[in-house]
């Protein structure tokens, strides 16, 4: 795996092959940050990363002059190599790791973000209700953004916060705002 861009773009990092997170694709993740690139100031985002599994997505938003991540993962050895490649690629001022459950994590939380992305595994039991369960707790500044990363036999269309979805093959980013 690469980092697509920024002040990282290409270094490369190997998750052990007994990993068990399923990674965002090269071709998924380019596509989603050129989308944001658009749209956001990555330098100004406070960022919360649900599901971290490889960390991918946080040395993203790190490598594009984000100051303020915070990544949560509940596998130990997913943890520790987000932990590890944060220090090999001198993030840890940046990104802030948490092993934690996620949805202990959120119901605790007390900060806002403005902009939050999860990406938990897709045969999670009960993966429906998780903008439900999200938009239960105020983690969403007023103009912020909730991006759930799924496969393509989901839809989320119909959810009162759903704003858009972006598809790349089988995998699907599905936008929501707090205010809709």
């Amino acid at each position: 795996m690469r980092v697509i861009s920024g002040k990282l773009k290409g270094r490369r990092f190997s998750p052990p092959k007994s990993f068990k997170a399923r990674p965002t694709t090269d071709i998924a993740r380019e596509s989603l940050f050129n989308i944001l690139n658009n749209r956001i100031s990555f330098d100004e985002l406070k960022v919360l990363d649900l599901f971290g599994g490889t960390g991918s997505i946080s040395y993203e938003f790190a490598s594009r002059g984000c100051e303020n991540i915070t990544t949560v993962e509940m596998n130990y050895k997913h943890y520790s190599f987000i932990k590890s490649t944060c220090n090999e690629f001198e993030l840890d001022k940046q990104i802030k790791v948490f092993k934690a459950d996620v949805f202990k994590f959120i119901s605790k939380c007390t900060e806002q973000f403005d902009l939050v992305f999860a990406d938990p595994p897709f045969d999670m039991h009960n993966f429906e209700a998780i903008p439900d369960i999200f938009f239960k707790y105020d983690l969403l500044k007023s103009d912020a953004i909730f991006i759930l990363e799924h496969s393509d036999k989901m839809s989320f269309e119909n959810h009162l916060n759903f704003m858009e979805v972006k598809k790349y093959g089988k995998v699907h980013f599905s936008f929501f705002s707090k205010e809709k």
